[in-house]
């Protein structure tokens, strides 16, 4: 079989404490797909995210150690609406995210703003009106 190369279908996070980062993810409604001793598995749209604690992560990759990212990458959730935004911003910032940049009016005519997760891995939660989103909530470029 042959498969698109331009696709995605695994982004796995290091994690400095597993259970925290769990933790925090349930709070924002996300449940684990699969569970193992070091990794958590969670089931998104047509691909999947996995939370792997660090020194597990690192023995994996064939590295002595693995390190936490600088938010050099950013993974990203669209909304609807500003309001949806706000509100998801809100609950991340319950769940224990630290404000990175607050929501506001982007200079491209959006509306965006960031937050961290406990291990400091960044999100952009973001409405686009140029990139409306299908009824599931994924995304296809226009």
């Amino acid at each position: 079989m042959s498969y698109p190369q331009q696709r995605v279908t695994l982004i796995t996070l290091g994690v400095a404490d597993l259970d925290q980062s769990k933790r925090f993810y349930a709070a924002l409604g996300w449940q684990p797909h699969a569970e193992q001793e070091d990794v958590a598995f969670y089931q998104l749209h047509g691909m999947a995210l996995s939370l792997f604690s660090l020194p597990a992560l690192a023995a994996d990759q064939g590295l002595t150690r693995a390190r936490l990212g600088t938010g050099a990458m950013t993974l990203a959730q669209n909304f609807d609406s500003p309001e949806d935004v706000d509100a998801a911003f809100a609950a991340a910032l319950k769940a224990g995210a630290t404000e990175l940049k607050a929501p506001e009016e982007t200079f491209w005519g959006g509306y965006a703003g960031y937050y961290a997760d406990p291990d400091h891995h960044v999100w952009e939660l973001a409405h686009n009106p140029f990139w409306p989103l299908a009824d599931d909530g994924s995304l296809t470029l226009p």
